[in-house]
């Protein structure tokens, strides 16, 4: 039996998203916090795992209120940020558009859903091409748009110009998703302030960046119809209790979560500058928890530097020529910049 012969012609032709597990000493390939906060977990005796967890979240949806300043009804959980993705596409219908290169299950969700999905390439600048994402608005009317800002795999943030005149543009016809994984990283402020004023616009938030990624929490926040139209294909029980127990006990304390973001923060720009004096080496400034990075010869950077045990992000495909590394402890840090001099010196050699 030829078992292709079942399935959709999207499936079909659609590369799977591939999260692979390498065992190594040093891993900063993924943009995961460094830190993580095994207190939490003393919340776990609490959990009834004989009962199914609250569909609603509420205890973890009060906490985000209040630090967002938003209503509980402007919220809602998912699954991380890739279920909130799928729903938003699943609610909205398509065409989905996004700047390249961008996360990839923007793409990948859209394609799996049976949606048309327009990718439109980034400038030189890595910044939105106004020009061409106005021009496929007006010819292809996208349902749903897709802006990571910051932006991965790039690192910095879209001009906020650009992104407020497409939110204008499309008041009537498409929802504006501002992806903000990795806002708290940030110098600038998000574009919360402006839901207000915006009925298109939808923030998403993840907690998996600042030390959670374990957890699979992930919330939108927008216009309450909008929430309320989202929440119809939701799944019930879609965060399970553990998730909800542990981030709401994490989320009461605010200032150790903080302390972490700062410290990745300041680490950052010391890893930047360490690359910077690298020979060989052209990383671009990042507003994120990680570092985009032009090398030659990347396959070969690669490899050695697995084989030392340091695991980074290849590009390939993406970014041509350039490798992305995780913010990590200052000695993780320290280990990736004197194995990257040494590999390169090597090379030279």
């Amino acid at each position: 039996m030829d078992i292709k012969k079942f399935i959709r012609p999207t499936i079909c032709s659609l590369k799977a998203y591939e999260a692979k597990e390498i065992p190594c000493k040093v891993k900063l390939d993924a943009n995961e916090s460094p830190y993580g906060f095994p207190e939490g977990l003393n919340a776990l005796k609490s959990i009834k795992t004989n009962r199914y967890p609250d569909p609603e979240a509420k205890a973890l949806k009060r906490l985000i209120s209040r630090d967002f300043g938003v209503k509980p009804q402007n919220i809602l959980q998912g699954n991380g940020s890739d279920e909130l993705i799928y729903y938003l596409i699943t609610t909205f219908g398509g065409p989905v558009l996004y700047p390249v290169p961008t996360f990839s299950m923007y793409g990948i969700i859209a394609q799996a859903i049976g949606e048309k999905k327009i990718g439109i390439p980034l400038n030189k600048e890595f910044d939105l091409d106004l020009k061409r994402i106005l021009e496929a608005i007006k010819r292809q009317k996208p349902k749903v748009i897709f802006l990571s800002s910051p932006n991965n795999p790039t690192g910095n943030c879209f001009s906020s110009a650009k992104i407020l005149k497409i939110i204008e543009s499309t008041l009537s016809l498409s929802v504006v998703v501002v992806d903000e994984a990795y806002q708290p990283f940030s110098s600038r402020k998000g574009f919360l302030p402006l839901l207000k004023d915006y009925k298109n616009l939808v923030i998403m938030r993840t907690l998996s960046k600042i030390g959670l990624a374990g957890l699979r929490v992930g919330f939108l926040i927008a216009d309450e119809e909008i929430i309320n139209e989202v929440n119809k294909v939701r799944l019930p029980f879609n965060l399970n209790s553990l998730s909800q127990t542990v981030a709401t006990e994490l989320l009461k304390n605010r200032k150790a979560m903080q302390s972490c973001i700062k410290l990745i923060i300041s680490e950052r720009e010391k890893l930047l500058s360490g690359l910077e004096k690298i020979n060989g080496i052209k990383p671009y400034p990042s507003e994120a928890n990680f570092i985009l990075f032009r090398v030659k010869d990347t396959d070969t950077v690669y490899k050695r530097l697995l084989k030392k045990s340091v695991l980074v992000r290849n590009m390939k495909g993406v970014v041509d020529g350039c490798l992305r590394v995780t913010v990590g402890t200052p000695e993780e840090n320290r280990i990736f910049l004197n194995t990257l001099k040494e590999i390169l010196s090597i090379s030279k050699s």
